[in-house]
């Protein structure tokens, strides 16, 4: 979670047996209009692939952001571009009201 912030080090992907990797918010900002950003999560995407991890990225606010991460090669997402939070009790409802599908990228919609 929040890979390469606090105590998620590049040095703990050969130490810990991770399967999937979160990139933090912080990286996720930047991406549409900084060209380094965009970079840092590309090589984060380069790192998940040749580790065979699964990849998130969290607090994805804007369509661009989410456009970009697809371009990168990362097909999952979180944030308030998707969904605030919700109650457990009315996640179901979330996940199946069609109306919710709106902000999700056609290239990675279920049918």
């Amino acid at each position: 979670d929040d890979f390469g912030t606090g105590y998620s080090s590049l040095s703990l992907l050969r130490q810990l047996p991770l399967d999937e990797l979160k990139i933090d918010k912080s990286f996720v900002d930047g991406i549409v209009e900084d060209e380094k950003a965009a970079n840092m999560v590309r090589s984060i995407v380069a790192i998940a692939r040749s580790h065979n991890m699964s990849l998130i990225a969290e607090g994805v606010e804007e369509q661009a952001q989410a456009q970009a991460l697809i371009k990168m090669g990362c097909l999952r997402f979180q944030g308030y571009y998707f969904s605030r939070p919700v109650p457990m009790a009315d996640v179901r409802q979330v996940l199946t009201d069609t109306a919710n599908t709106d902000n999700i990228p056609a290239t990675i919609r279920r049918s």
